[in-house]
């Protein structure tokens, strides 16, 4: 006569699942994949971090220019000062990389980290007039990755028009006209 099966064994019999060597197989073969595709995204964050930047800024002026408009001018956008919360790179008076400030009640915007931000020209205020345009110096914008240049792809420009229009302009139109 032949021994019956216990429903146990049978279920012994078919489970399935990995072993500890297989599942540590497919981890290092996955960290192998990771670490050789990490540098190709490099670009692409550092594209990320800047084009960030630039549309706060540009948000920034709409927002200053909207409020001076509102308030009859006297609207400031001024630059976060160097060593603030950490910040230690915008070491002069067009470096706003550590952010900025802007109108009546200070709404305060931190550049990313690792994003250089550069006032083309004047200093560290922008002063709106009532119709909401910059009074005194022109405005322009470079905003480039931390320990790049102009003539990297991820730099972008924001410029503005003498009637108040703000515009990101990318890498090859870079510096602001007219």
């Amino acid at each position: 006569m032949q021994a019956r099966r216990t429903p146990s064994y049978q279920a012994r019999q078919f489970a399935t699942g990995f072993t500890a060597i297989e599942l540590m197989v497919v981890v290092s073969i996955v960290a192998i994949l990771a670490a050789l595709a990490a540098p190709s995204f490099s670009p692409l964050i550092e594209n990320w971090r800047v084009r960030e930047s630039a549309e706060q800024l540009q948000s920034t002026l709409y927002y200053a220019r909207s409020e001076a408009i509102k308030r009859g001018g006297q609207v400031l956008i001024q630059k976060i000062p160097n060593n603030t919360n950490g910040c230690t790179t915008a070491t002069g008076t067009r470096a706003w990389d550590c952010g900025w400030t802007a109108g009546h009640a200070p709404q305060r915007v931190e550049s990313s980290a690792k994003v250089h931000v550069n006032r083309t020209s004047g200093g560290a205020t922008i002063q709106l007039n009532r119709w909401g345009l910059v009074d005194g110096t022109w405005l322009g914008f470079n905003l480039v990755p931390l320990d790049k240049t102009v003539s990297h792809v991820a730099a972008r420009g924001v410029c503005t028009s003498s009637g108040g229009r703000v515009r990101i302009i990318p890498q090859e139109a870079i510096p602001c006209t007219a």
